[in-house]
């Protein structure tokens, strides 16, 4: 469960680098609505159909997952979104219906507001508008870059691809809390059939496992391996709202 926190008078900005990417008068607007929370990993944020009455902004190595379920019952995982971004109501106002189950992928600090402040904010303040709506853009362009991937590249091109994408998100120190089971959500395929994907790159020393995480040893050789998915929406991400996107430069303070 999300364990909420009060927001202390005077504290320091949110490691997210949406929030951060506002100027300091624009997060005046919102820092008093903002409430920080710990998230453990597969906490639940929405359901398809509930109303969407908040945004949460992960921070730092909290990672979050919009899950499709298919007619078989598997869950597919369509992107995810860390410290780049928010989820719920980011393009419209709020209380419209979830579409896909939203889980908490890693733990870690997340912060939280009423959409309806965050639109009141909005109104207020055209800068503010326009960095949600670039946004918006991203997170469409990153749905619309997974659909693709999807669709052409092989499970060892997308299993190279989502390892990056989220050791991205973390901490930066190679090792990945995802497990052989979380992975095969990941990919839409068995548990099986993503261990042998796992074992493959082990075999090549580009990988280890260990209880709960994946361990890089060889990023180079990994990053050959993947697709170029990734980095087409890193690019976008510099783009439309250069210096979101995490990188290598943008770790935890």
């Amino acid at each position: 469960m999300l364990q909420q926190r009060g927001q202390p008078a005077g504290a320091e900005r949110p490691f997210n680098n949406l929030l951060r990417r506002l100027s300091d008068a624009d997060y005046g607007l919102i820092a008093p609505h903002i409430a920080r929370t710990e998230a453990n990993a597969n906490d639940l944020l929405y359901s398809p159909g509930d109303d969407v009455e908040t945004v949460y902004f992960p921070c730092g190595p909290g990672l979050v997952s919009y899950l499709v379920t298919n007619e078989d019952g598997r869950d597919v995982e369509t992107i995810l979104v860390g410290r780049e971004g928010a989820v719920g109501g980011i393009v419209s106002q709020g209380f419209l219906p979830a579409y896909t189950r939203i889980i908490v992928k890693f733990g870690g600090p997340f912060v939280r507001m009423p959409v309806g402040k965050l639109e009141a904010a909005k109104l207020k303040s055209p800068s503010i508008r326009n960095i949600f709506a670039r946004y918006a853009d991203c997170m469409l362009a990153q749905i619309f870059q997974s659909t693709a991937c999807n669709a052409i590249h092989s499970i060892e091109q997308r299993t190279a691809k989502w390892i990056i994408s989220a050791m991205e998100r973390t901490n930066g120190d190679n090792a990945v809390p995802l497990t052989h089971e979380q992975l095969a959500t990941l990919l839409g395929v068995g548990r099986s059939y993503a261990s042998r994907v796992i074992q493959s790159f082990k075999a090549e020393g580009v990988l280890e496992t260990r209880r709960g995480a994946i361990l890089v040893r060889n990023l180079d050789v990994l990053r050959r391996r993947s697709c170029r998915c990734n980095e087409a929406v890193k690019d976008h991400f510099e783009e439309v709202l250069r210096g979101v996107y995490p990188s290598e430069e943008k770790q935890p303070g």
